[in-house]
């Protein structure tokens, strides 16, 4: 017997889904701002359509504020391997829109301690400034300090600093915006992470893909390896990949 009142309820859900997702679409997008990315040629663009907010490359979309799974997802899954510490140092690479950010600061207590490196300063304006409501209280957390500049000399500087690294920069392995970034995935620069962190500490990576290549040159490196995929939504959408390599 089919339940009538189910049927109509579910009925309404649906058309005003698809009467929001209509008007939605119709609303244009509109330049926030621009900034150029150092040591390259390439620009960046802050882009608004209602309460969404997308930050373009060229044709590519690097991140979009209504799809931050993946990015939240390389925090958990992180944070889930890592040996345990009362008071963690983590080391963020790429600030983003602050997904990672806000899943390590639930992750972890109040006495642990959380540097965010942004090679953009505009993109810590634009939190600060547009997308203040989409980091909410984050960046004004005592947890929290922020590096404007490359992580890179971060990692090399450090020897047994950190708890957790973890690297949402450029596109992954395979990077879009900067060749410098690649110094990041090399075997020198895997090695310096290993450096970098606490026996049990993790580095763990954002991909916008796969990359056997990389997974070969982590356990090169020393670390034990898991490859995971996850969602850019958490649940459905585009399929990204975290890497989660723990030291020995």
């Amino acid at each position: 017997m089919i339940d009538v009142s189910a049927v109509e309820y579910w009925t309404t859900r649906f058309r005003g889904w698809r009467r929001s997702m209509m008007e939605y679409a119709v609303i244009p997008w509109t330049l926030l701002g621009m900034a150029k990315i150092p040591d390259s040629h390439d620009e960046i663009r802050l882009m608004q359509r209602g309460s969404e907010f997308s930050i373009m490359l060229g044709q590519n979309e690097l991140m979009n504020s209504r799809l931050g799974g993946s990015e939240a997802a390389l925090a958990k899954l992180a944070f889930e391997r890592m040996r345990a510490a009362a008071a963690p140092r983590v080391l963020i690479g790429g600030l983003g829109m602050g997904f990672t950010l806000r899943a390590a600061l639930a992750a972890v207590g109040p006495e642990a301690r959380i540097t965010v490196a942004e090679l953009v300063p505009a993109v810590v304006a634009w939190a600060r400034g547009p997308m203040a409501e989409v980091f909410g209280t984050s960046l004004g957390d005592s947890r929290v300090g922020i590096h404007e500049g490359d992580v890179g000399p971060l990692i090399r500087a450090g020897r047994s600093a950190y708890d957790a690294i973890l690297l949402d920069v450029d596109n992954g392995p395979d990077g879009l915006s900067r060749t410098a970034n690649d110094a990041l995935y090399d075997a020198a620069g895997l090695r310096s992470a290993y450096v970098a962190l606490r026996g049990g500490g993790v580095f763990a990576v954002w991909s916008s893909g796969p990359d056997a290549r990389f997974s070969q040159r982590l356990r090169k490196a020393g670390f034990e390896v898991v490859e995971i995929p996850v969602r850019a939504d958490g649940k459905r959408g585009v399929r990204h990949v975290v890497w989660v390599a723990k030291r020995r």
